[in-house]
């Protein structure tokens, strides 16, 4: 029966079942692009105008503020009427409510205050110096994430296994975390759940009033609730055998992208079974993106098992072919998507509508470099330009007092990073003395008469020590070394999300060396100690200056592929499609690693509603070495003929996955003329034998492959050899018997 109701009139027959289900669990799963805010919003009306519930009745929960703003925005532009008694927020942001109504039987003060990140972090640095607390050993930011996790597990002190005496003394302080923020009145973000949780859990009379209150449930983003988030739902759900809430549940199995944050993509398979629910409904028609681009999406993310299964179309027609782009390097990767970039804006195209997609943080550099040089304006989008992050900065800080001890700034950035024991009051006292001599900072320090002038003295030594030990050295390897020997890295290492800031130190060596190939010294300035490392500061500080969007400007977007979701563009570029990259090579060992990058690649592929790039790097320098990786298998997941290759028909670089664009073949044993060479390796990685990379070859054993990596040097030099079906191997040349083939 044809339905005239003006709240269903614009919705397609799958989101109009959705909106009109009937009171009872359900679950939606909106793939991307499918109107799924449209679908939540009308449900709420729905219900409100067919009296099925009062705005008092419902309660709505989504994953950010500005998606709950929206909410209510959109109802109170369909609806006659006020929306001011439902619930419509984020978990914290209801939990929050809830506690403020109920403080007393939650054991808080009335105007209990709110710990964000980075007041929880401070308060743990003054917990460790009150109790006298090795800081290395147990470093603040680790201590952190130990308390957070466990909170999100539901788990208080008492309840935490700890099988050693470290995670032992790490519960101590766990519990003397709580015993602070308990005499301050202060909870942290993970305590607004677990203790909300908590309260309705042991208080039956609470928990009953709001079963009954809130008879319709609605959650977004479903597939990115941790365990006690769901735990949550269930207990306001009550789906006894007195029945419940209409719990209603939006969400992508195929988007579940964070489980990094303790996402648990089970969760929906855990609601489907333990709530009997009989309405699944599959949003599939997307409105964002071309046929081709949703093939390749349906193509990619099929290669999973476990999903709940859709399959993304469009009306829209198929659209341009993907294009693929395979450069002999990451530079050269970068400059084609600058010349790309300028082709499309010759064309028309708004810088804002393109986007640059990448997997790790560290990429944006070489990106950044190639945008600042071309003059084209751009913003990092949900992160920081990399000149402007704080381990480059630290960094840098140490590299302007090599060269100019009397930077003050550069000084009052490092003098207790990492620390050092100079705390801020000795700090002032400094800053005093300085004034009164109207002298330096680093000068002043010979005069400071304070209980702090060892480590002040130390530190000048430090910096003093730096300044000889790399007048000979070249930039890059000076730059690492300062790194090395600053305690740099050595700090970050200890930071349980420390990796990015690692991998963005080794950017910083590799931007020293394109410096110097880029802008070549003349022989006087080489002769000068330090003088190419002041005028590669000068370089980083304009590319860190210039060519900054302003909120008003249009600005090409970059961001990692993690910062796109939710995003959408008229273009998008890909890249660093190459393996151990993306997918990461942290997902290779780790148990549902490489479901999760894959699902990571299919979010990168929605983004687009025109015209898709990917792109790859036959050589790329990480961590300071050149690195020949192969293809990512989720170029050969894509079939072909949905692909237009920009560089020649036969690839560059042979994945041990497949034999090429869109084929599910595994290469023949013989690899003959299947991989191109790349340029000689640099004389320091030269391969004995007259082997090189991309040289096919044969192993008694594991039989013919071709060499795609090489580490090391003399008797410890080691090759990494694809063998087709008998994988990838790391052989020890010293002993592997492999011939040319």
């Amino acid at each position: 029966m044809f339905n005239t109701d003006p709240l269903l009139a614009h919705l397609n027959p799958q989101q109009s079942e959705a909106v009109t289900l009937p009171s009872r669990p359900a679950l939606v799963l909106a793939g991307a692009g499918s109107g799924k805010t449209r679908v939540l919003t009308t449900r709420i009306a729905w219900l409100l105008k067919q009296g099925m519930a009062s705005p008092a009745g419902i309660l709505a929960v989504t994953f950010t503020n500005k998606a709950a703003r929206e909410m209510l925005s959109r109802l109170e532009a369909m609806l006659p009427m006020s929306t001011h008694g439902m619930w419509i927020g984020t978990f914290h942001g209801l939990c929050n409510r809830l506690l403020r109504t109920h403080h007393r039987d939650a054991g808080l003060d009335r105007l209990f205050q709110i710990l964000d990140s980075g007041d929880q972090l401070s308060a743990i640095k003054r917990l460790l110096k009150t109790l006298n607390v090795d800081d290395e050993k147990f470093p603040p930011r680790e201590l952190q994430y130990f308390i957070n996790a466990n909170k999100e597990a539901g788990l208080r002190p008492h309840a935490v296994e700890a099988l050693d005496r470290f995670t032992q003394r790490r519960v101590e302080l766990y519990q003397e975390y709580e015993n602070q923020c308990q005499r301050e009145s202060v909870v942290d973000f993970a305590e607004l759940l677990l203790r909300s949780f908590e309260l309705l859990q042991r208080n039956e009379p609470i928990r009953h009033h709001y079963q009954q209150r809130f008879r319709y449930i609605l959650v977004d983003e479903f597939q990115d609730t941790n365990i006690l988030q769901y735990r949550w739902l269930k207990l306001l759900a009550s789906h006894g055998e007195e029945g419940g809430a209409a719990l209603f549940c939006v969400g992508d199995d195929d988007q579940s992208i964070y489980r990094f944050r303790g996402a648990e993509v089970g969760n929906m398979r855990d609601f489907e079974r333990e709530f009997h629910v009989q309405d699944i409904i599959r949003l599939e028609q997307n409105y964002r993106s071309h046929g081709n681009i949703l093939d390749a999406a349906n193509a990619i993310i099929r290669h999973n098992s476990n999903r709940l299964g859709k399959n993304l179309w469009t009306n829209q027609g198929e659209g341009e072919p993907i294009r693929v782009f395979e450069a002999y390097s990451d530079s050269d990767e970068a400059r084609w998507i600058v010349e790309e970039t300028q082709s499309l804006q010759e064309d028309g195209i708004p810088r804002n509508n393109i986007a640059v997609l990448y997997r790790a943080n560290a990429q944006s550099r070489v990106l950044e470099h190639q945008f600042f040089s071309a003059g084209i304006p751009y913003r990092v989008h949900g992160g920081l330009r990399f000149f402007e992050r704080q381990e480059i900065k630290h960094a840098l800080a140490y590299l302007r007092l090599i060269v100019h001890a009397g930077d003050d700034t550069a000084f009052m950035r490092v003098v207790n990073f990492p620390a050092r024991g100079i705390g801020a009051r000795t700090q002032e006292i400094l800053n005093d003395t300085a004034r009164q001599r109207n002298d330096t900072l680093y000068a002043s320090v010979a005069h400071f008469a304070g209980k702090s002038a060892a480590p002040l003295a130390r530190f000048v030594s430090l910096i003093d020590t730096l300044r000889q030990e790399t007048r000979p050295l070249p930039l890059p390897e000076l730059v690492e070394h300062v790194i090395d020997h600053s305690g740099l890295r050595a700090h970050y290492q200890t930071e349980r999300e420390g990796q990015d800031r690692l991998e963005n130190l080794s950017e910083l060596v590799r931007a020293a060396e394109n410096f110097r190939a880029e802008f070549p010294a003349s022989p006087e300035t080489l002769a000068q100690p330090h003088a190419l490392l002041a005028d590669f500061l000068d370089h980083a500080s304009l590319e860190a200056g210039e060519h900054q969007a302003s909120a008003q400007e249009e600005a090409v977007q970059l961001m990692t592929v993690h910062a796109a979701k939710g995003l959408e563009f008229q273009i998008v570029f890909l890249c660093g499609l190459e393996e151990e990259l993306f997918p990461h090579s942290n997902s290779l060992t780790e148990s549902g690693g490489l479901e999760e990058e894959r699902r990571l690649m299919y979010v990168a592929v929605t983004r687009t509603r025109e015209r898709l790039y990917l792109s790859c790097a036959q050589s790329r320098l990480l961590h300071g070495q050149t690195h020949y990786h192969l293809r990512s298998r989720f170029l050969e997941e894509i079939p072909k003929e949905l692909l237009k290759p920009l560089t020649q028909t036969k690839p560059l670089m042979q994945n041990a996955y497949s034999g090429g664009y869109g084929s599910t073949a595994r290469p023949q044993k013989n690899f003959s003329n299947q991989t191109a060479s790349p340029p000689p390796l640099p004389a320091s990685r030269g391969l004995p034998n007259g082997l090189h990379i991309g040289q096919n070859v044969r192993h008694p054993a594991f039989g013919y492959g071709v060499i795609v990596d090489a580490a090391g040097g003399g008797k410890d030099a080691k090759l990494c050899v694809n063998f087709g079906d008998g994988g990838i191997k790391w052989l020890l040349m010293s002993v592997a018997k492999l011939e040319a083939a």
